[in-house]
């Protein structure tokens, strides 16, 4: 069964499709690269989504920092020579204790929402896009007034119904992790999915959950949790930087309960190198794609099931297209 790799990004405007696309292809190959497993390859396609709720993408030739469409952190490679930084324990320990009041403050036993109206003043404030998502029209100029939610939720699920004959993973950074989510319980449960990898995720996030739940009716009634969707058939990965605000509850293994194949989000914690003009911003995608832990989970994806016999016509196939393709 062929494999492919399917990403989908995550909160803000973006540069367009074909740029970002390369540019998520270029960071899991420096990941791979770092394992030995440069010549992998990897089918990929990304579900571009920005185009539904801004109507012109970022533009690469503005170098005006204060233009709208100026991009402040496009893909740069990792710096050569540097050693990797550890998670920080103290860190670890407080976020710990963060998530447990976050737990206490904002949901019931039944996973109802304490003080609504701050969690609409969080949503407002921090997730711009995140409400939009909820309650705006999108803009997509082939489309007549839609609602975001349903729009971004088809387009994914078309693509994912596209590929349904293959062996999926699938890549949601951010916001994406919410589409994610909504698509595989609700949109296309249909569509097997043999790996999610959830990135810089905020499904942690009380009032996260609450939504998920209301609106997917996705509770687990005895645990008193969501459930993981019915159509991941191996595994649920969630990495998270320790300094990423966005997955500030980066543990989510235990909010989920196990589908009926026992998986269920095993937590991983990683470190996202992603630095441009010396400023760090350990949410940004492509340092979570260029992680370890990513490349040995974009390896064995792509490895198991595969016929050794065929590993050199692999690499001279992977070849070919790394030098037509120029990424």
């Amino acid at each position: 069964m062929p494999e492919i790799i399917i990403g989908i990004h995550g909160l803000g405007n973006k540069p367009p499709p074909k740029t970002l696309k390369a540019w998520w292809k270029l960071s899991l190959r420096e990941g791979l690269k770092q394992i030995g497993a440069a010549d992998t390859f990897f089918d990929f396609e990304l579900a571009y989504w920005a185009d539904y709720m801004y109507s012109t993408p970022l533009n690469r030739r503005i170098k005006d920092a204060d233009h709208p469409l100026y991009i402040e952190d496009p893909y740069f490679p990792a710096p050569q020579g540097v050693e990797p930084e550890k998670p920080s324990e103290l860190r670890q320990k407080i976020l710990d204790y963060v998530d447990g009041q976050l737990n206490k403050l904002f949901l019931n036993e039944n996973l109802s929402i304490n003080y609504q109206s701050i969690t609409d003043f969080i949503i407002h404030h921090f997730f711009r896009d995140l409400e939009a998502y909820y309650n705006d029209y999108c803009v997509k100029k082939t489309l007549q007034a839609c609602e975001a939610k349903v729009a971004i939720g088809l387009h994914l699920a078309d693509v994912l119904r596209k590929h349904r004959e293959k062996k999926i993973m699938l890549i949601a950074h951010s916001m994406g992790s919410i589409i994610a989510y909504d698509v595989l319980t609700a949109y296309a449960p249909e569509v097997d999915i043999d790996t999610l990898v959830t990135i810089g995720s905020p499904l942690g996030l009380p009032v996260i959950q609450r939504k998920l739940m209301v609106d997917n009716k996705s509770g687990d009634a005895l645990n008193k949790m969501l459930r993981t969707p019915e159509n991941i058939l191996q595994n649920w990965y969630n990495l998270s930087d320790l300094k990423d605000k966005i997955s500030i509850d980066y543990r989510i293994g235990d909010d989920f309960a196990a589908n009926s194949r026992q998986v269920r989000p095993a937590d991983k914690i990683v470190v996202n190198n992603y630095k441009f003009r010396a400023l760090q911003n350990p949410h940004k995608s492509f340092g979570y794609l260029r992680t370890l832990e990513m490349a040995t989970i974009v390896r064995d994806f792509l490895e198991t099931g595969r016929s050794r016999p065929f590993g050199g016509l692999r690499k001279f196939i992977a070849m070919i297209i790394k030098r037509g393709s120029g990424d």
